[in-house]
């Protein structure tokens, strides 16, 4: 990123175009589903984001303290105007031209939503600024990466922001402004991690280091900021904020960039760079790099607004026939939806609607989980051969304690056919869970026609999956019961049992010539009562 950024005379409209697009998707509750280009703002706590952010505004409107401080996402829209003023998303028509009150305003608004616990939220708040001292800009401000809970936080809040910060960071057209501390270790940096992660190539990511003048004597950032410790495509920029005790002490932000522009051209590992350091060279390079990506990404956002619009339209044409002036449009319009929904989840459980030709879904995957897949689990239970022999010489053993026995006992017989049956419940909810989860994906399907309207769509699937996921427990917990039923008796009784009986009755014959059939019938005992080894002294089962 060397030499002076050049400006986009002619494009400067597509960044307020693009803030408007976004505007609308938000107020329609699709923002989520527009891979919209924007800036996301990166970095742990207390790295210096909400600075760099108010030394672009010029003011200080951010709220401040300590623990984490930005809990929810929010949407910064700069736009060069003659006037000075604010205005919310979520305020329509009113101007804030106090600043202080534009901090106190997401300060409530942030608590509205998360609650006074610290806790987070991916809701975003709008913020548009218009002034004569910014460019045209939209930056996402993201809360600060943490480690340790604080108040009533959940114990996995670093999960969480991460999980959030993924949300935004990870989509193509999302550029990453990365934001680092000088005075900690640039290997370490949490914002150059994450962006590693979802930018490998680093093609998306921009590197902001602050705090420069808090570095140690006698060291520098020069290695960073020249681009060859840790190469970026977009490469580094570094600037001075104001201090904690300039904070506090009120001074002016215009003051404070009058000092980091000092402070670079009197730097001696900076001076030669000085040009392309600072707040307002960052201001101007990141209102390029936004201009520039809203140009290359127009086609294929184009292409999706283009294919929304379709969809929307088909929507009409499912409801143009109801009386606009109906009070209960909408009513109608969500009970058609709804209908249409359980039609189509009927029809792919019974595969009588449209016919998948390229995987198997819905009752025929049920289908296959129950024929194919349940056995296949019960036969990975079925033990080894030699392994069952020797449970079943154990057990006979171990009952018959110090004593000899001749025959065997019936509590070896019910110790390991339980033993097996028992084993039946592992496949057995793993059969349920591989239904369960097919249902949902089902679901999932079937409400993709609700996209138009994201929070029908959110709740006609929250209330089907969990009625789903109540039958689920009902079903494991009738399913154990029956296994359990089964522990509890052995009928030996019953008419496919093969009972001592019936196998005695057809080995008389071994008598009229003399020889015992407990000495040498044993070996053609079938297989469900084993043999007797009178050698050994040994009484094997198998099964």
């Amino acid at each position: 990123m060397s030499g002076k950024v050049s400006g986009n005379a002619g494009m400067e409209q597509l960044i307020l175009i693009m803030n408007k697009l976004q505007e609308a998707c938000a107020s329609s509750g699709t923002a989520h589903k527009f891979d919209l280009p924007q800036i996301a703002v990166v970095g742990s706590q207390s790295a210096g984001k909400s600075s760099v952010l108010e030394n672009f505004v010029g003011k200080d409107f951010l709220p401040r303290g300590s623990g984490i401080v930005t809990r929810r996402p929010l949407v910064l829209q700069l736009i060069n105007f003659h006037t000075e003023y604010a205005e919310f998303g979520h305020i329509r028509g009113k101007r804030f031209t106090n600043f202080d009150e534009v901090r106190q305003e997401i300060e409530n608004e942030t608590d509205r939503v998360t609650g006074k616990n610290k806790g987070i939220s991916n809701v975003p708040i709008m913020l548009r600024v218009y002034s004569p001292q910014v460019l045209n800009l939209t930056l996402v401000d993201l809360p600060g990466l943490t480690k340790v809970a604080v108040g009533d936080q959940p114990q996995d809040i670093e999960l969480l922001i991460r999980a959030m910060i993924l949300e935004f960071v990870s989509k193509d057209n999302c550029l990453i402004l990365a934001v680092t501390p000088a005075n900690s270790d640039l290997a370490n940096s949490d914002a150059l991690k994450i962006a590693k992660e979802v930018d490998p190539s680093g093609t998306r990511t921009i590197g902001v280091i602050t705090k420069l003048d808090l570095m140690d004597q006698g060291t520098d950032a020069r290695d960073v900021l020249e681009n060859r410790l840790l190469p970026l495509r977009r490469g580094y920029i570094g600037v001075v904020n104001r201090s904690q005790k300039d904070i506090e002490g009120k001074k002016d932000i215009v003051a404070a960039m009058a000092a980091e522009r000092k402070f670079f051209l009197s730097h001696p590992a900076y001076r030669h760079m000085a040009e392309r350091m600072g707040t307002s060279y960052l201001q101007r390079c990141l209102n390029q790099q936004l201009t520039n990506h809203i140009r290359e990404t127009l086609p294929a956002l184009r292409t999706a607004l283009q294919s929304k619009l379709l969809d929307m339209e088909g929507d009409y044409r499912m409801y143009r026939n109801f009386d606009p002036n109906d009070p209960t449009i909408k009513t109608k319009a969500m009970m058609t939806m709804i209908n249409q929904f359980t039609e189509e989840f009927t029809q792919a459980i019974e595969g009588s609607g449209e016919v998948n030709t390229k995987e198997l879904s819905g009752g025929a995957k049920i289908n296959r989980i129950f024929h194919e897949r349940f056995m296949y689990l019960l036969h990975k239970t079925e033990s080894d051969e030699r392994e069952l022999r020797k449970e079943i010489s154990y057990a006979i053993r171990n009952i018959h304690g110090i004593r000899t026995g001749l025959f065997t006992p019936d509590m070896a017989f019910e110790t390991i056919v339980k033993q097996q049956i028992a084993r039946m419940k592992e496949p057995t909810l793993k059969c349920v869970d591989m239904v369960v989860e097919e249902l949902i994906n089902v679901v999932h399907h079937c409400t993709e026609k609700m996209s138009s309207y994201p929070r029908l769509r959110e709740a006609t699937e929250s209330i089907v999956t969990n009625r789903i996921r109540e039958q689920e427990g009902k079903t494991k917990s009738q399913l154990m019961l029956l296994v359990d039923i089964q522990l509890a008796y052995m009928n030996t009784n019953h008419e496919d049992f093969i009972g001592f009986a019936k196998l005695f009755s057809g080995r008389r014959e071994n008598e009229r010539h003399g020889i015992t059939f407990l000495q040498n019938g044993a070996d053609s005992l079938p297989d469900q009562f084993g043999k007797i080894d009178w050698e050994e002294k040994k009484v094997s089962f198998s099964c």
